[in-house]
């Protein structure tokens, strides 16, 4: 059995969308592969997001990932869509939440955790939601 493609895409790939990918490998890992994506890209990943992540989990994002683009990815089975604010990017998909979160850029390291917290509560609910339903391919 395969595991699902899960896709976490918002407009630039550079922050919410990274975090998201990240942490899915760390906690998800063994039950699906994590991208990330966007509509358009920045040259680098948010620098706060960066420093946090390590400081946080040892993660070093910008030494396994980068802003991509949607027509960068692979078929995806499981799109999420990190709260836009606008219209969203279209991935097609089996299934597709949206998570509604704040972007924290430029706001402080208080903020922003929570908003990496509740990622990380939302990739460990996701698991549980493809575990418990037919979302396994």
């Amino acid at each position: 059995m395969s595991k699902p493609k899960v896709a976490f895409i918002c407009v630039h790939n550079s922050c919410r969308s990274q975090i998201a990918e990240a942490l899915g490998k760390k906690f998800a890992g063994d039950v699906f592969e994590s991208y990330s994506a966007g509509t358009e890209t920045k040259p680098q990943i948010n620098q706060d997001a960066v420093r946090l992540m390590k400081q946080r989990y040892g993660i070093d994002m910008e030494a396994t990932q980068h802003s991509k683009l949607l027509s960068d990815l692979p078929p995806i089975d499981i799109v999420i869509k990190m709260g836009c604010n606008v219209v969203c990017p279209y991935l097609p998909s089996r299934y597709s939440e949206d998570w509604g979160l704040d972007d924290p850029t430029g706001k402080n390291d208080e903020e922003f955790m929570a908003i990496i917290n509740q990622i990380e509560v939302n990739v460990k609910k996701l698991v549980e939601t493809i575990k418990s339903t037919n979302l396994n391919l």
